[in-house]
């Protein structure tokens, strides 16, 4: 008994289900394969270009039903070998080489122009304000300076002044000395402004000729400040009336080069027995 198209296809064939059944595995698989190797860590793997599979439907008349065909041997699913991960070599160490940069030309910047008047003139007033205070100092020192020498030169002619005083009152002291010790002097040497007048009889000489020797001092101004007797007349009388009559005569001072100095000298008297008595 014949079925009709349209009860074929309302009611496929077992065969026609088991062929899309195998199918519809194999393309899971794929995508199963497919979907585990995307998540998989590793090295980047070539991709593989697959040609697509094509699946065309056929259409089965049937007049009469064969018989039934032995079952097909159960279609397993293809399943793809994994890719070896491909070993990847590590990139070769590429040393960086050093480039020797050259010293890129300074160009120097134009400075900006400022006006500098003000702060030229601050700087000139500070230089001439040093400059001034610099030659106070100068001065200053310099009029020091000439104090010092000054009063130097004052205290040296202050101490040159002292020794010539000093060299004059010496002098003065020695002269003085000098003028002060007598000289002694001879007879010969000496000058009466009044010479001595003694006087004397017969009697006072015991009846013979008498000498007398003595010693006169006289100041510079000839004046007779001592007599002393140095011979006797052997006549104590005698010799007192000798020395009285020699203190009341006066010399002419004695001078050298101009100065007068006191003097002493030894003066000697003969005393004569007078003939008339």
């Amino acid at each position: 008994m014949s079925q009709s198209p349209a009860s074929s296809l309302q009611n496929p064939n077992p065969m026609r289900k088991k062929v899309l059944a195998a199918l519809i595995a194999v393309a899971i698989g794929h995508v199963g394969v497919l979907f585990a190797i995307s998540q998989m860590s590793g090295p980047e793997l070539k991709k593989i270009e697959k040609d697509p599979i094509k699946v065309r439907f056929v259409q089965i008349t049937e007049d009469a039903p064969p018989p039934p065909p032995p079952p097909p041997p159960p279609v397993k699913p293809q399943v793809m070998p994994k890719p070896e991960p491909k070993v990847v070599e590590p990139p070769p160490v590429v040393k960086p080489k050093i480039i020797a940069e050259k010293p890129k030309p300074q160009v120097e910047k134009p400075k900006p122009v400022v006006d500098d008047t003000q702060e030229k003139q601050k700087r000139e007033q500070e230089r001439l304000e040093q400059q001034r205070q610099q030659q106070e100092r100068l001065d200053q020192q310099k009029r020091e300076q000439e104090q010092r020498e000054q009063q130097a030169r004052d205290q040296q002619m202050r101490e040159q002044q002292a020794r010539e005083q000093q060299a004059r009152e010496e002098a003065e002291r020695r002269a003085q000395e000098a003028r002060n010790k007598p000289r002694s002097l001879s007879a010969g040497q000496i000058s009466w402004v009044r010479s001595p007048r003694p006087s004397y009889t017969n009697a006072d000489l015991k009846g013979s000729d008498r000498t007398i020797v003595v010693e006169i001092d006289a100041d510079a101004s000839g004046h007779v400040t001592n007599v002393k007797v140095i011979r006797s007349s052997g006549l104590d009388a005698l010799d007192q009336k000798i020395v009285r009559a020699v203190r009341g005569a006066k010399f002419r001072p004695y001078k050298e080069n101009g100065v007068a100095y006191p003097f002493k000298a030894q003066q000697p008297f003969e005393l004569k027995l007078n003939s008339n008595g």
